[in-house]
């Protein structure tokens, strides 16, 4: 069985399109550069700089000066526009009961990670916080994946990774753990499958039975 289950925090935990599109937007703005805003919910779950890179075609440095455009309004109003997904709470409560110790592990900075999680009465649930720095220090998954397992004394093999992005899963086979891809987030079932989801929870509450079959039960 499996004593830690690690939560990616956006398009798993919380549904944070509104805060994140209207940052992204103001900073766009702000730069006199535009965007398809189909291409807005790509940003949600990689680097955000790579994505102003790369759905923007912004150079290195113009990312760097729309990241702190970002995340000027998104610490002021954009960590806000955000909720939490009908259920989460219930499999949080449920897992918590069965004995699992929980981690979110986040591409959000620490700061604004804790800062949702304390707004949104998420962080009684969770035993700590593995997440990006405001540098670039640490952004990819695999290094806050292995951050986490570091910080907190985790054995890979006792570890299950929860996200709805490739991102995710590919951060949990890098480091040796098994994965659950969420399909209510924004990865879709293409994305995961692809990248080895080792199980789907097509819903919050499924999450307790994907977590219930890889323990063997």
């Amino acid at each position: 069985m499996y004593s830690y289950i690690l939560f990616d925090l956006d398009g798993t935990l919380t549904e944070p399109y509104e805060g994140i599109k209207n940052s992204i937007l103001y900073a766009l703005d702000r730069l006199s550069f535009k965007v398809d805003e189909s291409k807005l919910k790509s940003f949600i779950g990689p680097p955000l700089y790579k994505s102003f890179m790369e759905q923007c075609g912004m150079s290195e440095s113009t990312a760097e000066k729309a990241i702190a455009l970002y995340r000027e309004y998104f610490s002021a109003r954009g960590l806000y526009e955000n909720r939490v997904y009908d259920g989460i709470e219930e499999v949080l409560q449920s897992l918590k009961e069965t004995g699992k110790h929980l981690i979110v592990a986040t591409s959000k900075p620490q700061v604004f990670a804790e800062k949702i999680l304390a707004h949104f009465k998420l962080k009684r649930y969770f035993e700590g916080v593995s997440a990006a720095t405001l540098d670039k220090s640490r952004v990819e998954k695999a290094d806050i994946i292995a951050h986490a397992l570091k910080s907190f004394g985790i054995s890979a093999a006792d570890a299950i990774m929860v996200g709805d992005r490739s991102h995710d899963v590919c951060g949990a086979k890098a480091n040796g753990l098994k994965s659950i891809g969420v399909l209510y987030g924004y990865g879709g079932s293409g994305e995961l499958i692809s990248a080895g989801a080792d199980r789907l929870a097509a819903l919050p509450g499924d999450i307790i039975s994907c977590v219930q079959e890889l323990d063997g039960i």
